[in-house]
This record gives structure tokens, sequence and C-alpha cells, in this order.
């Protein structure tokens, strides 16, 4: 296995420029910088959207609607997504363009969700606002162009790990009904044993092990919570019963084996369950789908296996 050439040269840039670990910077100064990110990109064109706010469990929480471009129902699949970020960082903006892309390719409406972040909202804050969205989203379909038939969840890293626990919470309370789960390079056990990924992995590659470690004492500094699944889905004793799920992960990930590991539980649950790993990337890498060919067609894979699959709901 060898990593990407263009990831290489992405990487070689990174280094060059001497800048500090965003987990060195600490929390404000991290989101700042990122902020600041090339990858902060959103030139891809979209039919509408809307930002808008419903009453959550501690107060209002942002949403932001995405039409795709090929809009001719009134009502179209919905897929609810939370961005990634290590549960610290990330908001509607900084994963603006991965809706787009995911909104277009897969002809869902899609409702990104500004859940709130730790360390000023540590866990189960952004759990609680997820799954409240997932509920607003499903009693408000109809008002939001959405077949409440052919609802999905997604997320990216943390963002994974979210729409994992919802889809699991969600099924334990009898609804709302989810129709697919869309899992990239998800975490799914936080502050668990080290995997052979995370050794491998633990340094160099955006995502490291130190990077990993902080954001679970952000967003977890209770050690007694770290056995809840809520935290950890792949803790989670029975994943039968959940909705059919898109798992990616990347060769050079700290988090590859736990989202492997996930997928093969949900397999061995009787969950229908498409595993996809690519070698030569790292975590991250849907961001970087201007820059990386294979990362543009990582997303457009994922985008149409959402499509395939809310079809049907």
């Amino acid at each position: 296995m060898s990593l990407d050439k263009h990831v290489r040269v992405l990487l070689d840039q990174l280094a060059a420029t001497g800048a500090p670990k965003l987990w060195e910077l600490g929390p404000q100064a991290a989101r700042a910088a990122m902020k600041l990110s090339v990858f902060r990109n959103s030139d891809e064109p979209i039919g509408a959207t809307s930002d808008r706010h419903f009453p959550g469990p501690k107060g209002d929480v942002g949403v932001r609607i995405y039409s795709p471009l090929s809009a001719k129902a009134p009502l179209l699949p919905g897929l609810i997504f939370f961005h990634g970020g290590g549960f610290v960082l990330g908001d509607l903006d900084s994963h603006d363009g991965l809706c787009r892309v995911l909104c277009n390719e897969s002809g869902c409406r899609v409702v990104s969700v500004d859940y709130r972040l730790a360390p000023e909202h540590p866990f189960p804050a952004a759990v609680d606002d997820c799954f409240a969205a997932t509920q607003w989203v499903a009693r408000n379909a109809a008002e939001l162009g959405i077949d409440a038939g052919r609802l999905a969840v997604g997320g990216d890293s943390a963002g994974g790990n979210l729409a994992a626990v919802v889809a699991v919470l969600a099924r334990d309370a009898g609804g709302p009904k989810l129709c697919f789960q869309l899992l990239i390079y998800p975490v799914t056990q936080l502050g668990g044993p080290d995997t052979g990924s995370m050794r491998e992995n633990a340094k160099g590659y955006f995502l490291e092990k130190a990077s990993m470690e902080w954001f679970t004492r952000l967003y977890c500094p209770e050690l007694g919570h770290r056995e809840d699944p809520r935290l950890s889905p792949l803790l989670t004793k029975d994943l039968s019963g959940l909705p059919p799920a898109y798992v990616v992960t990347a060769g050079f990930d700290p988090l590859r084996d736990e989202g492997k590991a996930y997928a093969d539980r949900l397999d061995a649950a009787g969950v229908a369950v498409t595993y996809v790993n690519y070698p030569g990337m790292i975590h991250g890498f849907f961001s970087f789908r201007g820059l990386v060919p294979k990362a543009r067609e990582a997303v457009a894979a994922a985008a149409a296996a959402l499509k395939a699959d809310v079809a049907t709901g």
C-alpha cells in the first residue's frame, strides 16, 4: 500500500508551511484557522440553499438546507448530514462544498446540522442535537420538500459517529424511520484501545493519534462515559434492524480499523452494508476532492450509493 501521489504533494505542502497542528492551537484558535483553510470551498453550483433554525434540546440549532440543481419533484429523498471536526471544530461552512456535491449527485435534499461543539458543550450535547434534528426533519418533511419515507443520515469522521449513533437511537425509539446511513471514515470507538491503523498512522497523515486524544478529552472529559455506546457505536450490543450502510475508510487513516470493525459488526448483525476502503487516501480526503482525483471519485461513488438506496426507500 502506497500513499496517493496527489495526497503526498498535499501533505508536503502543508508541512512546508510550518503551521502548528490544530490541536496545538486550542479550540478557538483552531476554529479560526479552519475558517481560512483552502478546503472550505463552495464553488459547486446548487439549486438553492436556505439557512434555518429549529428549537433544539438546549436552544435553537441551525441547519442549512440544500436543493439539487435537478430538483423537479416537490418531494425529494432527504439526507441529514452531520459534519466532521472531532466534535470540536467544523460548522455549516466547513462542509458546504461537500454537501453541495452530495446533494447534486444523489438527488437528495440535504439538511446539514450545526450541532453544539465541545468543549463548551461536551458529550452528549452533539448527540442530542443531531437526534433532535433528525426528529425535526421527519416531523416537518413535507414542508421541507422531503419524502419522509426516504430519509437517510450521514456524516464524515465525528459526523460519521453521530450518524451511526442517530441510526441506533432512531431504531430504539421506534422512529424516525431511516432508509440509509452514510458513514465516511467514522469514529466508532472514542478513547478505545489502539488499533493497528492507529499505531501505523499515529503521526504525519493529517489526523494523528495526538489530535484524536485531544478531541476525546474535550468531547468526553468524564472517563465514566467512555463505555457509552452513544459515544462509541462499536460498543452497541445489538446492531440488528439498522438501515443499510455505506462505510468508507482510508488506508492511511488512524480510524481505518475501527471503521472496518463497525462495518463487520453491521454485516454480522444482518444489516446490508457496503464497505469501501481507499488504500492510498488519508483521513479527511473527501474534503480534498478539488486537489485529489481519487477523492472526487470516492465522493461520487458514495453519492451514487445513497441515490440508489433512497430511490426505493
